[in-house]
């Protein structure tokens, strides 16, 4: 690679890449789970970067972030399980490689790290702002089963999100995500259910950037 730093469009034409990110998916697929390829990384590469950027990180962080969100979850490659982990050494290894300098490779190697509820904590701007932007993600276009009558809770809870937005409001000090559950297809309970414990992190994160999470469903306010 050149002398130039490493961008997020690099990142994304880089061949490794792309064939992490297939291999995740036909792992994931032959597993069951919602989509964690392509539409989703793209989307937390976007909003995580958007994130620091309106909280006034300088430019570098936010192409950083925006890394770390494209790459943040290609440890599927390898398994489910310890997913974060696997990701974060397969990212660090293959931003070495490119030419990253080690200082940047290991801060996004440590939000990859931690990005997921069963064992990761924020612990910087950048792992909160990814916690943020990837349990943000909730929405139909996620699942990959389409006999309904076979969906689990998983698939259920997604399918009904019609929409689900998150915004910073750096000025009231608030991160809130909005989303649109259609109740016929899976009650607001379910939701809790499955997702309480990504809440909590998220409120942490949020916390972590001198912000207060707010969790508004159909219009009402439940954190």
């Amino acid at each position: 690679m050149s002398d130039a730093a490493i961008g997020i469009k690099e990142v994304q034409k880089y061949e490794e890449v792309k064939h992490l990110f297939d291999t995740s998916t036909r792992q994931m697929k032959a597993l069951g789970f919602t989509e964690h390829s392509y539409r989703h990384s793209r989307l937390v590469s976007n909003a995580c970067g958007d994130i620091l950027e309106q909280m006034g990180e300088d430019a570098r962080t936010v192409e950083l972030a925006r890394i770390a969100g494209y790459l943040h979850d290609i440890g599927n490659a390898v398994n489910r399980v310890h997913h974060s982990q696997y990701g974060a050494i397969l990212a660090y290894e293959l931003l070495l490689r490119m030419g990253m300098p080690v200082e940047e490779a290991c801060q996004v190697m440590v939000a990859i790290a931690n990005h997921d509820e069963t064992d990761g904590v924020a612990i910087d701007h950048l792992s909160a702002a990814l916690i943020l932007a990837d349990k943000a993600d909730v929405h139909r276009s996620r699942v990959t089963n389409r006999n309904r009558e076979t969906f689990d809770i998983h698939d259920r809870v997604n399918y009904a999100a019609k929409r689900s937005v998150l915004t910073i409001d750096s000025e009231q000090a608030t991160a809130t995500l909005d989303i649109d559950i259609d109740t016929s297809l899976s009650p607001v309970m379910d939701y809790f259910e499955i997702f309480l414990g990504r809440m909590k992190m998220c409120r942490n994160a949020a916390g972590h950037l001198g912000l207060a999470f707010r969790l508004v469903i159909n219009g009402t306010q439940l954190l």
